[in-house]
């Protein structure tokens, strides 16, 4: 239903992905003016960037896609309108969700998707079925993780009535930071994207598993770990939830 009234005007739409396709490609040609410059980033190669890149857009649309509409959660709150998804007998975030679905998305992921198949023969990776797994995985839980966040950022709502603007730090900014391996920004940010936001387990770590710079099962499933971040998130959630009193609006 959402989809077709989003398709109600067509042309309007059409515009609006393609305005979203064309944004996007802007941080892949400012990847390509760098590396015009330069041969190698920390030891990673065009191509490899270029891999990192595409994953990183790919999981991040696919997240804002679906979490994206939790941003509305504030509003929800101070207007009085959450009181309705309450009374029904459907999960909250599911009817949060559903109504804020933007398709016009779209363009961001169909970017992504030209840009992974450029970067999968120029990244020089030896593909074989596991490591075909790890790029699944890769994206599969980038995007649980971005959902995660999103999903954060709604949860503080629920305390302060506000949404937390440096949460897009982790959610919009990890987009534009993710075009690297997040390696390149030293090793105190690698740790905090380790051990606090898992940014770097969906990222960096299967990335070196896929250049043959680590071995081992655990790099190859490592994109797992960063989906132990959805169960202190959505904790976070219900907390704030049963905590929740009606602004009164």
């Amino acid at each position: 239903m959402q989809l077709k009234s989003q398709m109600q005007y067509k042309t309007s739409f059409f515009l609006s992905v393609f305005g979203q396709f064309l944004t996007a490609f802007t941080m892949f040609f400012g990847l390509q003016f760098i590396f015009s410059r330069i041969d190698q980033i920390d030891d990673f190669t065009y191509g490899q960037v270029l891999l990192c890149f595409a994953i990183v857009m790919l999981a991040f649309s696919i997240g804002e896609m679906f979490g994206g509409g939790l941003g509305v959660f504030p509003r929800l709150i101070r207007s009085g309108s959450l009181d309705q998804t309450l009374i029904r007998p459907r999960s909250i975030i599911l009817q949060v969700i559903a109504p804020n679905l933007d398709f016009t998305r779209l363009g961001i992921l169909l970017q992504a998707v030209i840009v992974l198949i450029i970067a999968i023969p120029a990244s020089g990776v030896v593909w074989n079925g596991e490591k075909a797994l790890t790029l699944v995985l890769m994206i599969t839980c980038g995007s649980i993780l971005f959902f995660s966040l999103f999903l954060l950022y709604a949860s503080c709502s629920f305390f302060i009535l506000q949404g937390l603007q440096f949460m897009n730090i982790f959610t919009y900014g990890a987009r534009e930071f993710g075009r690297y391996p997040f390696s390149v920004y030293g090793k105190n940010v690698l740790k905090f994207l380790t051990f606090v936001i898992p940014l770097a387990w969906f990222q960096y770590y299967p990335l070196l598993y896929l250049l043959n710079r680590a071995t081992g099962a655990l790099w190859m499933f490592s994109p797992l770990l960063s989906l132990l971040f959805l169960a202190p998130s959505y904790l976070f959630f219900r907390i704030g939830l049963r905590r929740y009193q009606s602004s009164g609006s």
